[in-house]
C-alpha cells in the first residue's frame, strides 16, 4: 500500500512538472509572439484552483485530472468563430504569421529538451556514481559464451564507441543488435589482456529488445560485487555465527546467493530469523547456523548480518562529477544521445525491428517514478530527464492532435497561402485520435502484461 501511494505521488509530481515545463514553453513563446493567452492549465477537467492575472486576465489553473495540461490562446483553432475584441485585433493565434505559430508549437518540445539538459547538468555537478560496464555470470551454451565472454571482462568499447558506463554500453549494444544482428565488444580481462568478441544474435534481435530480455537472452549478467566477505563486525550476527573474512556466501536459508546485492536483499527481508548460511572457505563448503540481527531503518525492521564488502568494488565504480562549465558539454551530449536513441527506437518499432512491448503506459511509468523517487534526488532527476526527452520526441511526431501534426498543418498553410479545409482538418484529427488510442491500448496492454508476469 505504501509503495503504491509512493508510486502514485511520484507519478503525479513527475507528470505535473513535465507538463508544466512543456506548456510553459508554448505559453512564454506565445506571449513573446504577441498572442493573447486565455488559460494556462496543469491537468484536465474542472479546475480545482484558479487565479486570474495580468492585463489579459489569463486564467492560471490546476485541474482535477493530472494527466496533461494545455495553453489556450485566443482564436487557436482554424475556423474558430469566437469574436475578437477590437483591442485584441491581431493577437489571436490564427491571426499571427505562420512562422509565429510554428515557433509556439515547437516551443513545448524544445522546453522538454531544455529541462532534460538542465536536469543532467545538475546531475553532473552533484556527481553521478557510475558503474563501469563489466561482464558478470555467463550462462553456458549462450550467445555470450559462444562469443568468448568471461566473468570479470570489462567492456571498453561497443563497436567504435567508448563505453564508460552501462547506459552508453546498453545504447550501443541495442543499436548494433538491431542494425545487423550482432554486437562487437572490445574487452579487457582481469589480467589486463585485451580482446575483441562479437556476439551474433541474427534474427533473434527483435525478441531480445523486449523489456528485461537483453541480458537473459544474450546469456550474461552485468558484473556485481561478489558475496565475498572482507570485514566482519565483532558486534554483529556474522561474527557470532562463525563467518570469517574471505568466506564466499553461496546460500542463506535455502536461497541462492551470487552477489553482494543478493546477500543484502535476503538478509534485509529476514530480521531476527534463525538461518543456515552456506559458505565456501578455502575451497571447502561449510554450513553455519546463526540468528540474523535486526535494526530499524526509517521505521521498518530489517535484517542485519554485520559484514563488509571487498575493495574490488572500487575497480568497477567511480564518481562521474564535473564542474559547472564542463557539465554543460556533458549535459548536451547526454541529452542529444538520449534523444537520438529514442527516435531510432521509435523508428525501429514502426518497421518491426524493436518490440512494441517497450511502449510503457501510466502504470509502468508510475512504478519507475516511485522507485526512482525512493532512490533519491539524483535518480528522480535522471528519470525526469528521460521522460521529458520522450515527451518532447513524441510531441514532434506528425500526428494531427500533437504539436508535430499541428506544425505540419501550419507548414502546409504557409506553402499554399491558405489554411487546410475544415474537412481535411477533421479527417486528420480523427486519424490522429485513432493513432493515439491505438498507442494507448498497446501501452495499457503492456502494463497489465508486466503485472501479470
Amino acid at each position: 500500500m505504501i509503495d503504491a501511494l509512493t508510486n502514485l505521488l511520484a507519478f503525479i509530481v513527475a507528470i505535473s512538472v513535465l507538463v508544466a515545463v512543456h506548456e510553459f514553453g508554448h505559453y512564454i513563446v506565445g506571449r513573446w509572439c504577441g498572442m493573447k493567452v486565455l488559460r494556462f492549465s496543469i491537468g484536465f477537467g474542472k479546475p480545482i484552483w484558479m487565479r486570474v492575472g495580468g492585463k489579459d486576465k489569463t486564467e492560471y489553473c490546476i485541474s482535477a485530472i493530472p494527466l496533461g495540461g494545455y495553453v489556450k490562446f485566443l482564436g487557436e483553432r482554424y475556423g474558430d468563430g469566437e469574436p475578437v475584441d477590437p483591442e485584441d485585433e491581431g493577437r489571436a493565434f490564427n491571426h499571427r504569421p505562420v512562422w509565429n505559430r510554428i515557433l509556439v508549437l515547437l516551443a513545448g518540445p524544445a522546453f522538454n529538451f531544455l529541462f532534460a539538459f538542465l536536469a543532467y547538468w545538475v546531475l553532473f555537478i552533484n556527481g553521478v556514481p557510475t558503474m563501469k560496464p563489466a561482464v558478470g555470470e555467463v550462462a553456458d551454451a549462450s550467445y555470450a559464451a559462444d562469443a568468448g565472454l568471461q566473468y570479470g571482462d570489462r567492456i571498453l568499447k561497443v563497436g567504435e564507441r567508448v563505453a564508460g558506463d552501462w547506459e552508453t554500453a546498453l545504447v550501443s549494444m541495442l543499436d548494433g543488435m538491431i542494425s545487423d544482428g550482432q554486437v562487437t565488444l572490445e574487452l579487457e580481462e582481469a589480467d589486463g589482456y585485451k580482446k575483441t568478441a562479437t556476439i551474433v544474435v541474427g534474427d533473434d534481435a527483435t525478441r531480445l529488445t523486449e523489456p528485461g530480455m537483453l541480458f537473459d537472452g544474450l546469456g550474461f549478467q552485468p558484473w556485481q560485487p561478489p558475496a565475498i566477505i572482507a570485514t566482519v563486525d565483532e558486534a554483529g550476527a556474522a561474527y557470532a555465527g562463525g563467518i570469517e573474512e574471505g568466506d564466499r556466501i553461496t546460500a542463506i536459508g535455502g536461497e541462492s546467493v551470487s552477489t553482494f546485492g543478493d546477500l543484502q536483499r535476503i538478509v534485509s527481508a529476514r530480521p531476527g530469523e534463525a538461518v543456515t548460511i552456506n559458505v565456501v572457505r578455502n575451497d571447502e563448503a561449510v554450513s553455519l547456523d546463526l540468528t540474523l540481527g535486526s535494526r530499524d531503518v526509517d521505521g521498518v525492521s530489517q535484517g542485519f548480518l554485520g559484514v563488509g564488502i571487498g575493495n574490488t568494488v572500487a575497480d568497477y565504480w567511480y564518481l562521474r562529477k564535473f564542474g559547472p562549465i564542463d557539465s554543460i558539454g556533458q549535459s548536451i551530449e547526454r541529452t542529444w544521445t538520449s534523444s537520438a536513441f529514442t527516435i531510432r527506437m521509435l523508428a525501429r518499432m514502426v518497421v518491426g525491428d524493436v518490440s512494441i512491448k517497450n511502449i510503457s503506459g501510466p502504470i509502468n511509468i508510475a512504478q519507475f517514478a516511485g522507485s526512482s523517487a525512493s532512490a533519491g534526488l539524483n535518480a528522480f532527476l535522471n528519470f525526469l530527464a528521460l521522460v521529458s526527452i520522450s515527451l518532447g520526441v513524441l510531441n514532434l511526431l506528425p500526428i494531427p492532435v500533437l504539436d508535430g501534426g499541428q506544425i505540419v498543418y501550419h507548414g502546409i498553410e504557409g506553402l499554399k497561402g491558405s489554411p487546410l479545409s475544415e474537412r481535411a482538418q477533421l479527417i486528420g484529427q480523427q486519424i490522429g485520435i485513432a493513432a493515439l488510442l491505438l498507442l494507448m491500448s498497446f501501452a495499457f496492454y503492456n502494463d497489465i502484461a508486466r503485472i501479470m508476469n
